[in-house]
């Protein structure tokens, strides 16, 4: 049996006036899905649990069964071990954003108008993180480099009790009210600060300015945690596994659990992203004998960050043509018997251009045994809510690998 699940981040919304009411979702009219949906289990499930963050950290550990009660850690742990840093068990890492400030006056008073500075290239955010360290890192503290606007700060035997705001949460707000908070909080706010000084007028920004871009303008730092401890995924299901993302945060995941993560050519986690190259990459995890392949596709949830409709709607053709019909075509012509496994982490509806904890939609075809053709099933907040409920993501993990519910995280 081989398994594959297609994660198109963020992509659940709700309803859209411009859109006659339908959701980006909906309105894609995502041809090869909804028609696998037809012979499909759909239905919906709440991959954030009550009480914690809709963060993509706790909704991927939840979609591939982990309890994120039991192991969220905070998402740059995570990252951190994607990117190869080494962490001892007292070390804290924060994700550290690049991001665009502006307005005039004191840094507080400067306004966050994008979280990923215009989708940073990661050789101009490397040479802005470069400077970073040289000037703000030294004794227990050291920033690296991630992928684009990603980046990690890590302090040695740090403390993680600080109150740290996600900068995609806050768009448009002010930087005083969503500064680090909590003991010895203003060490993390002066970094930011003295960030700003050194980055504002840099000729990687002057030259992004002249060219119509967002700059880097600012480090923002959140999403503290400790080294993270993951039980295994294979002694979870019995399978080997790969992860397949152009983020940090998901190969971190997979690595954790004892899954490969294969690095894609030209995959940025934006619109931009080498669709095709994700698709290559999980045909070729198969045939090296992998059982399980984890497509992660980031750019429907950037498109919402970023408002952007049309972009979101496009992500999603392109993820169904693109990603999931040439996988799903290659395991049905392998003969094997599959499953697959279609479903976004967490909502992020474009009227608030973040996450949201409200259950998403799925769709869940099983090559042995696919279920009478109704026209009516899809792909779709809709026809997910006249279907199957999952209580947890865990629990349609447990359907979806065991072929039954053991409860999950319930």
């Amino acid at each position: 049996m081989k398994y594959l699940i297609v994660v198109p981040d963020g992509c659940a919304d709700r309803p859209i006036p411009s859109l006659g009411g339908k959701t980006p979702l909906e309105a894609a009219g995502i041809r090869y899905i909804n028609r696998i949906a037809e012979v499909s289990e759909v239905g919906m499930v709440k991959t954030i649990p009550d009480g914690i963050a809709p963060g993509s950290d706790a909704a991927n550990l939840s979609v591939m069964g982990f309890d994120p009660r039991k192991y969220l850690t905070g998402r740059s742990p995570l990252e951190a071990v994607s990117m190869g840093i080494e962490m001892s068990d007292t070390d804290v890492a924060f994700r550290t954003n690049l991001v665009t400030l502006a307005g005039d006056g004191a840094y507080e008073d400067l306004t966050i108008v994008d979280h990923s500075s215009g989708d940073i290239s990661s050789e101009e955010a490397g040479v802005l993180v470069e400077l970073v360290e040289k000037e703000l890192g030294g004794g227990d503290i050291h920033f690296y480099q991630g992928v684009s606007y990603r980046h990690a700060m890590i302090v040695a035997d740090g403390r993680i009790d600080y109150d740290t705001t996600p900068p995609h949460d806050v768009l448009t707000q002010k930087v005083g009210a969503n500064l680090p908070k909590g003991a010895d909080a203003e060490r993390i706010s002066a970094l930011m600060r003295r960030s700003y000084s050194l980055l504002k007028d840099h000729p990687v920004n002057l030259a992004r300015i002249e060219r119509g871009q967002n700059p880097a303008n600012s480090i923002w730092i959140w999403g503290q945690g400790r080294k993270p401890r993951l039980p295994s995924f294979y002694d979870n299901y019995g399978i080997s596994g790969a992860v397949i993302s152009a983020v940090d945060l998901i190969k971190g995941i997979g690595i954790c659990a004892g899954l490969s993560a294969r690095a894609i050519p030209g995959a940025t986690g934006t619109l931009l992203t080498n669709f095709a190259g994700k698709a290559e990459g999980a045909i070729a995890e198969f045939e090296s004998g992998k059982d399980f392949v984890y497509i992660h596709v980031e750019a429907p949830d950037e498109c919402s960050h970023q408002g952007d409709m049309e972009g979101k709607i496009e992500s999603l053709r392109k993820t169904d043509e693109l990603v999931f019909k040439p996988v799903f075509e290659y395991l049905e012509g392998t003969g094997e018997p599959f499953r697959t496994l279609v479903v976004p982490d967490h909502r992020t509806p474009l009227e608030i251009r973040t996450h949201s904890s409200e259950p998403v939609p799925f769709v869940l075809y099983e090559s042995a045994k696919p279920l009478p053709q109704d026209a009516g099933k899809a792909f779709s907040e809709t026809a997910g809510s006249k279907g199957s409920y999952y209580e947890s993501g865990c629990a349609l993990a447990d359907r979806f690998f065991k072929g039954r519910v053991d409860g999950g995280d319930d």
